[in-house]
């Protein structure tokens, strides 16, 4: 190629931002064949950083961007050194190249590119290989580690973190999935507490559900991060809890409201089903008391209407025994009671004289003495709602989010393909893609 060709084929390709010049090109058939030479290179070892000696030059082949729909390889014609320092333990090194990281073999335009495809042309996975002519797996790699460098190498985009909810998301059903078909995500609910128009943000997603899902993630932020977390809100799965206090001591943890109160509904189910069972010596029928009641006695009080609540009165006065049924729905009720209370400070109260309560019963009230157990065990978490009035409702509310898009792409079956569609769909990198 002479030189005017030169000039023509760098504009067109902008080589000349890679810190190359074009020498020559091919067509291979499925893919654009360029040739060139490097004009930005290091020649310093990356051992020692000293300056090396020419020796010779050696070809290095990178993948870029596609040219009129036909990927591209590059064949960059690169010096190697030998190394001027004796103590160093390098003997030769080849020139380092700005426009990519040793060993990878795409151009870093490459990687931005394929975000930008994936996040705003919502392109597969599989046509955004395609057409690099690479294959899936590191597609959606490069794709997943860009999310990690915006989300964390961004010493801005953790600023001002002070509340967080974690919580569990069933990713698969398949018994054979990563992590059981689970994970954990860890959301960014501070400027929803705050208020501000800003939504919650889904900061990361880690594979299982146990303390050291959330223990390696908080392990993996920076001390600064770790202190300025004020407030964890979770489930009511001690693990969570476990980990939080060993990694962010001084932070406030919370359990959710909507899970104390699933805990009690469970535990006044668990105690009508028993009943059932010692009373009949079989699981209900339609016409059975008890079994006809299921739902409403899950109903909140105040909404029973006159026939709910009527039934539920001929539903006490059916039998004696009824009595530990009737215990366990006051409980249920009351705590209810204590999350819809204006005063927060007369509801704590209430709060823990419940709990306390329920400490105190029976051995043979077995379901009531379990939700007191489990209640008193994390009963700072329980109360520390009534101070901070943080829930876990936009992390709910995500994890909806995830359904939904796992149900539009019909599921998924690769974990790390999963992450990366979460974090482009609910981690608000919109604005940081587009700058790309």
């Amino acid at each position: 190629m002479d030189s005017t060709s030169n000039v023509v084929a760098d504009t067109i390709c902008r080589t000349a931002e890679l810190g190359l010049a074009i020498t020559g090109a091919m067509d291979a058939g499925d893919f654009t064949f360029i040739e060139a030479t490097a004009t930005a290179f290091a020649d310093s070892c990356s051992s020692c950083a000293m300056s090396g000696q020419f020796r010779d030059h050696a070809y290095r082949t990178l993948i870029d961007l596609p040219i009129v729909g036909f990927p591209t390889k590059l064949r960059i014609r690169l010096p190697r050194y030998r190394c001027t320092n004796d103590n160093c333990a390098v003997k030769y090194f080849q020139a380092q190249l700005a426009c990519a990281d040793p060993g990878k073999k795409v151009t870093h335009r490459v990687t931005r590119w394929i975000l930008q495809r994936l996040a705003i042309d919502r392109m597969s996975i599989s046509a955004t290989a395609k057409a690099l002519g690479i294959g899936w797996d590191l597609t959606c790699q490069l794709a997943l580690d860009m999310c990690h460098e915006l989300i964390y190498n961004d010493p801005t985009h953790l600023d001002n973190v002070q509340v967080i909810g974690v919580d569990e998301h069933k990713w698969s059903h398949n018994r054979n999935a990563y992590g059981a078909g689970f994970v954990t995500v860890i959301v960014d609910m501070t400027d929803h507490h705050h208020n501000t128009k800003r939504p919650a943000r889904l900061l990361g997603v880690v594979e299982g559900r146990s303390a050291d899902a959330l223990r390696t993630w908080l392990a993996a932020r920076t001390p600064e991060f770790r202190r300025q977390v004020r407030i964890v809100a979770m489930d009511g799965f001690q693990g969570y809890a476990t980990a939080s206090k060993e990694l962010v001591p001084n932070a406030r943890r919370v359990m959710d409201p909507f899970h104390v109160v699933r805990l009690a509904g469970d535990k006044l189910t668990a105690c009508r089903q028993r009943l059932q069972r010692e009373k009949y010596q079989r699981r209900g029928l339609t016409h059975d008391p008890l079994y006809k009641n299921r739902k409403t006695l899950l109903t909140t009080q105040k909404w029973l209407t006159d026939k709910q609540q009527a039934r539920l009165d001929e539903l006490w006065a059916y039998d004696k025994d009824y009595g530990t049924l009737k215990m366990a729905w006051l409980a249920y009720q009351g705590i209810i009671d204590c999350y819809q209370m204006s005063d927060k400070r007369k509801a704590k109260a209430q709060m823990r004289d419940i709990i306390n309560a329920l400490c105190k019963l029976p051995s043979t009230n077995k379901e009531l003495a379990q939700l007191g157990r489990s209640l008193d065990k994390r009963l700072s978490d329980v109360l520390a709602f009534f101070d901070v009035g943080v829930s876990n409702g936009p992390v709910e509310a995500i994890n909806g989010r995830l359904e939904h898009l796992r149900g539009i792409a019909l599921g998924f079956r690769n974990l790390t393909h999963y992450i990366l569609r979460c974090l482009i769909h609910s981690g608000q990198l919109t604005h940081k893609i587009n700058a790309l």
